[in-house]
């Protein structure tokens, strides 16, 4: 076992360390002043690619429990169903056919993806899915891609069917285009001139928006009111291509005053990069502080505008993710430190992308030649971070990122209205379970020590996110529950060969915990009745 030197320098969640140290971690018992504001409800959130959207939500007649299992499982934990997001590559692809009988019709164009239709049509049942998934917010993209004659019709159809699909407070927010600052650039074929710059984009979105109201006016006046009208904007694929989103901004993006949240999107790298490993890439603490470094400057560049910075669509790697490293439970662990890297940071909500057939998706909603349904690794950590957070509509939640002195750990305090109430360690030590098919080797384990404040009980609850080995894309649980689909379609179903209901003692106020490598553990903390908190007023949704 390895006994990480873990030296505080301070006494709060945040402070610096020095490796080689054996000094337990001194937790501070109210937020640190790097703890982020509280976390809004549905931070643990989805985007889904619109192609795909009737495969993961089914429609009337024939609904995907197994999906709305799922998002259930993390509601129960947040408070909250998972908003979704409907768009991605697709939204700009899609045309409306109104004669057409199924959902989509898509082909596809291998020399363009291999992964999603190129060319799309979407008939009147498309929208049928958005009523198959009870008590669920919803964000519909639209077509802003194509700005041919055909693309102006769908736009202007849609309209009245999305309004009417998303009344009675299942709209979450609209969103016109996806990353348009590859418009004039895409590898799958540019669909703007190379003068394609800030203001032609202002002033094409402007005009769009502008239309979507005007349908709404008279399709569904309420939701063309300012109090439920919005947008996530401008949903650029990063901060670097050939729009500067600070530019965007100050070219009057919001000149109507209705975008709702910046959206922005993320990914870490590329599914066919060269060089792209689980260790290396994914559970590795510092490419994850590298990736999201951008986007935290960019929001600190539009923090004046007020307005709360999310990313729209996110995952492992580009393109849909690659096998071996996306669909892995090293994968899962990388999600874990990601999205409360995120929360820690000031990211109000993290939306992880997903398809059918895509590799670093949560789950597969369906069977088909390429995979069988079923719930992926991803999913576990979505799980983990959903318990991390707890119910962010009972209680104000922070988070607070703990410094570790290896690249390949991560650790996260959960502040619930002032109070500490979880730590989260994230070993991400790389244990593959086979090493070229010679069978298990030994599992090393590294030791954490954290001096909590006396204000805790005495007894900690441990949970554990566990699988074989970072490459396990199979037998992963969660505090000694499985999600698979083949038990309970999708449901928690507690095993029996698992150990959970595990307690720590807190001697002379420290608390240890093993935790293997590749795997991840939370400490749950009870504060002593006699503890005099304040009360707070919880914070609302975004």
């Amino acid at each position: 076992m390895l006994v990480l030197g873990l030296c505080a320098l301070a006494s709060y969640a945040g402070s610096a360390f020095a490796s080689g140290c054996s000094s337990p971690v001194v937790i501070g018992g109210s937020p640190p002043v790097n703890a982020s504001a509280p976390i809004p409800e549905a931070f643990v959130s989805f985007s889904i690619e619109l192609a795909f959207f009737p495969d993961f939500a089914g429609n009337l007649s024939a609904p995907n429990e197994f999906s709305n299992n799922l998002l259930n499982n993390l509601g129960n934990l947040t408070g909250t169903k998972p908003y979704i997001r409907v768009g991605g590559n697709t939204q700009d692809y899609a045309l409306y056919n109104a004669s057409l009988k199924v959902a989509t019709n898509g082909t596809f164009n291998l020399t363009r993806s291999a992964d999603y239709p190129t060319t799309l049509f979407i008939g009147p049942s498309f929208f049928e899915s958005y009523s198959t998934w009870p008590d669920t917010l919803f964000s519909h993209g639209f077509n802003l891609g194509n700005n041919q004659s055909m693309g102006r019709e769908t736009l202007l159809a849609t309209v009245p069917l999305a309004c009417k699909a998303l009344e009675d407070g299942k709209l979450y927010h609209w969103e016109l285009g996806n990353e348009p600052d590859l418009y004039s650039t895409s590898s799958q074929g540019a669909v703007r001139l190379p003068s394609w710059n800030e203001s032609t984009y202002v002033d094409e979105w402007l005009n769009g928006t502008r239309a979507i109201k005007s349908v709404l006016a008279n399709a569904c006046p309420k939701m063309a009111l300012s109090n439920s009208y919005g947008y996530l904007a401008p949903s650029f694929a990063g901060t670097n291509n050939h729009l500067n989103p600070v530019v965007t901004w100050h070219d009057n993006l919001d000149a109507d005053k209705d975008i709702r949240l910046i959206s922005s999107h993320n990914y870490i790298g590329g599914a066919t990069q060269p060089g792209v490993t689980l260790q290396g890439t994914l559970m590795n603490h510092s490419m994850t502080v590298a990736s999201i470094a951008p986007q935290l400057n960019e929001s600190r560049l539009l923090a004046n505008y007020s307005i709360p910075y999310i990313l729209g669509e996110t995952n492992s790697l580009y393109n849909e993710g690659a096998p071996g490293l996306s669909n892995a439970f090293g994968a899962a662990l990388w999600g874990v430190d990601f999205n409360l890297w995120c929360a820690s940071q000031g990211i109000r909500r993290v939306h992880m992308h997903m398809g059918t057939d895509y590799r670093y998706a949560s789950w597969q909603p369906i069977a088909t030649s390429k995979t069988t349904i079923g719930t992926k690794p991803p999913y576990y950590g979505n799980i983990a971070v959903a318990a991390m957070m707890g119910n962010l509509t009972a209680a104000n939640v922070s988070i607070a990122n703990i410094q570790m002195p290896s690249i390949y750990n991560a650790a996260y305090a959960a502040y619930v209205n002032g109070a500490l109430a979880r730590i989260m360690v994230v070993n991400m030590l790389e244990y593959n379970y086979t090493t070229n098919g010679t069978g298990p080797e030994p599992r090393p384990s590294a030791s954490y020590s954290f001096n909590v404040p006396p204000t805790c009980e005495s007894r900690v609850g441990v949970q554990r996110l566990i699988a074989n080995g970072s490459d396990a894309i199979s037998g992963i649980t969660w505090d000694g529950y499985s999600y698979n689909f083949e038990l309970e379609q999708g449901r928690p179903v507690l095993l029996k060969n698992v150990t959970r209901g595990e307690t720590l003692g807190v001697w002379g106020g420290v608390v240890t915990v093993d935790v293997p490598d590749s795997s991840a553990a939370i400490l749950n903390f009870k504060q002593l009745q006699s503890s005099g908190l304040p009360g707070v007023v919880v914070g609302r949704s975004v």
